[in-house]
């Protein structure tokens, strides 16, 4: 059945937010075929991963979803019968009211961020009631084993995956004006924070065995590079040569054509969450720059995952997994022989992951998860 639904969200952290409610947007209109508003505080950022959006425009339909401006002046307006509160921000107090005064109460979703720590399993669908207005909201945990809310995965992503062949790829390329492929070449995607050691991995690079491609979005760590490089050749603005290494710098792209940068690389360096999922679908060699929080937090998370993914690996092949990713989260110095022992793993790390996706394949999609949820509370 299609229901209405309202998803409200505001942009923290410039594309993590944004990025993972656009794709949950876009999978409830395409694939489950439900009227989606998405109400967005910054469209300007958003636009970077939507380009079909006008910063402009207060209203406009985008890809099937009605994307709306949140305003600090909210206007009064019919609440969907489903509404999904993204990462904790909170409803407007009109919107409130109104969701109140409707005869059926619409279903409140907090949609909270992703995690594999154990705890979240168990509060997972827990119910909270609204201290002033008889409502309740449910917590829906994103999630990576049974028991929780499961990852956003579209129906057909698996499959277009799998026709990514070579000349797919290379029509890629092309289109985006991406370098071709050299012979013995390392092809690397980078998407960090600014706390990642990246004059460390530009070292690095520049010294290796093979040729490296390393392509970096536009935006500060793209301008750190340019400041480390400073004394480097430049064919053009968005090319850099410095010995062994290539840096290419390129505008933000649409998610789908980031999900085929993910799937044209050998290594992909994600942040946050919706990239750090898409890797994970790619199934190629990738290391995860986790969003740094207060009091060291977010290293329960990240041993929380590594916990999970390495399980199954070899002992000295998780080791070397671990180090990377501590290092890169500034556990300490990213150094030559933490990088050549994860350089090493790339075949072995490819087929680890193929059994990690088929891990992930046992429970529910996301989407479908919140689906099937809303129609068994209407």
């Amino acid at each position: 059945m299609q229901r209405r639904w309202d998803i409200f969200c505001t942009v923290v952290d410039n594309f993590g937010d944004i990025g993972v409610c656009w794709r949950l947007a876009k999978q409830l209109t395409q694939d489950h075929n439900q009227k989606v508003r998405l109400w967005v505080d910054d469209l300007l950022c958003f636009s970077c991963i939507a380009p079909d959006v006008n910063a402009e425009i207060q209203q406009q339909n985008v890809q099937g979803v009605e994307v709306c401006h949140w305003q600090t002046v909210f206007l009064d307006v019919e609440p969907a019968d489903a509404v999904i509160e993204a990462f904790a921000c909170e409803l407007p107090d009109v919107y409130i009211a109104a969701m109140v005064r409707k005869h059926k109460r619409p279903v409140w979703i907090n949609l909270e961020y992703l995690s594999a720590e154990p705890w979240v399993a168990q509060y997972h669908g827990l119910p909270s009631p609204h201290p002033r207005f008889p409502l309740s909201k449910t917590f829906f945990f994103p999630g990576f084993v049974k028991g929780t809310g499961g990852l956003l995965r579209e129906k057909n992503l698996l499959t277009q995956r799998e026709v990514f062949d070579g000349v797919a790829k290379r029509l890629f390329l092309d289109q985006k004006g991406l370098c071709e492929c050299r012979t013995d070449e390392i092809r690397i995607a980078l998407f960090c924070y600014d706390s990642a050691p990246i004059e460390n991995l530009i070292g690095l690079l520049s010294d290796s065995l093979n040729p490296v491609l390393l392509i970096v979005p536009q935006g500060r760590a793209a301008d750190r590079i340019v400041a480390i490089l400073s004394h480097a050749a430049s064919p053009d603005e968005s090319l850099i040569k410095h010995k062994q290494l290539t840096v290419q710098i390129v505008p933000f792209m649409a998610q789908n054509d980031y999900d085929r940068l993910l799937w044209s690389c050998d290594i992909n360096f994600v942040r946050g969450e919706d990239s750090f999922v898409r890797a994970q679908w790619a199934g190629n060699p990738f290391i995860w720059n986790i969003y740094p929080q207060a009091e060291g937090v977010h290293w329960k998370k990240l041993e929380a995952f590594l916990d999970l993914y390495t399980v199954d690996m070899p002992p000295e092949m998780a080791i070397a997994v671990r180090e990377m990713w501590f290092c890169w989260n500034g556990g300490k110095a990213l150094n030559a022989t933490v990088w050549m022992n994860f350089l090493a793993l790339r075949e072995s790390l490819m087929q680890h992951n193929k059994k990690w996706i088929k891990q992930l394949l046992e429970q529910d999609d996301l989407v479908s998860g919140l689906v099937q949820f809303v129609e068994n509370q209407l």
